[in-house]
């Protein structure tokens, strides 16, 4: 029986409810535990624990945007950025996913929240060389910007409060045009953080945040994803190979005919088993949750039985 506690299936599944418990009690914030259980954030809780463990910078909800200095490059140029944003921006290229090939940011569109890509965990976009050289050359004169995007926050939107699923980064936000107010911020982990032009922060997104603008203002922002630096060298490699080969997957485009990653192809064909979850909540919330549920509880005696025989 001991032997069996052991089993490799097992094994897994301890380092998983230990993870995920650590990423649902760190912070002042949490999901609701039945949210929590079911999270993106739930499943990528092992590598993210290691992220923190081995962080080179300090756990915190927000961090000075002087722990990197290579951010400089970008604050520096904000107003040359800025103009390539508002162009896009009058041109209505900065918009929601045309298809269901974004998964990552698909439930900010319902709030109005639009984005255009610049670059996503590899080249940068063909449609963001074509139409925002001077901001694409900036990012990519920086390594450690993994991800960037322009995004923009409409009047009176306000997007709830969620964990981001990887560690392996931290945020930077840059103001380009904003209300220049305390009512349109953000929270990370209670911290509020609010939008001024040229000014910026970063923080750490797997911390629950939610942002709001109560003003009668559009917000447009430069943002990027930036490489936790590691304490390690080990560490530091494992997290740029994820960076490199994993995260990219999750790839989606500003135009059609551009690159959409794996994770956003199956996510495309998933919408449909999703949107008939959706309506069967709003039918009748207890069948949808006694449902999933019983699902999940059977997948964990799946695993047990297998471990025990």
């Amino acid at each position: 029986m001991f032997t069996s506690l052991l089993a490799p299936q097992l094994l897994t599944l301890y380092a998983l409810v230990g993870s995920a418990g650590y990423v649902h009690f760190r912070g002042r914030e949490k999901l609701r535990l039945g949210r929590q259980i079911v999270d993106h954030s739930t499943f990528l809780a092992p590598y993210n624990v290691l992220m923190y463990a081995f962080s080179g910078v300090p756990n915190k909800p927000v961090l000075p945007v002087e722990t990197f200095p290579e951010l400089k490059t970008i604050s520096d140029n904000w107003e040359a950025i800025r103009e390539e944003a508002v162009r896009l921006f009058d041109e209505g290229r900065i918009r929601a996913a045309t298809a269901n090939n974004d998964w990552g940011f698909y439930s900010f569109f319902r709030s109005g929240w639009k984005r255009f890509y610049l670059k996503w965990y590899d080249d940068p976009l063909p449609s963001a060389q074509a139409l925002c050289p001077r901001t694409v050359a900036l990012v990519q004169s920086i390594p450690s910007i993994k991800g960037a995007m322009f995004t923009v926050l409409p009047a009176g939107a306000k997007l709830g409060g969620h964990r981001d699923p990887f560690a392996g980064s931290l945020r930077y936000h840059l103001g380009l045009v904003t209300p220049n107010s305390e009512d349109c911020r953000i929270f990370v982990d209670g911290v509020q953080c609010s939008y001024y032009d040229g000014q910026g922060f970063v923080f750490d997104e797997t911390f629950i945040h939610w942002a709001e603008n109560k003003t009668d203002k559009s917000r447009i922002i430069f943002f990027c994803d930036v490489e936790r630096p590691m304490s390690n060298r080990v560490m530091s490699r494992v997290n740029r190979w994820v960076n490199k080969h994993v995260v990219k997957i999750s790839q989606s485009p500003n135009t059609e005919g551009e690159k959409v990653g794996g994770l956003n192809v199956a996510f495309s064909y998933l919408y449909e088993l999703h949107h008939a979850a959706r309506k069967l909540k709003d039918w009748n919330r207890r069948v949808y949750y006694a449902l999933k549920y019983s699902a999940m509880v059977g997948g964990l005696a799946l695993i047990v039985v297998s471990a025990v025989r």
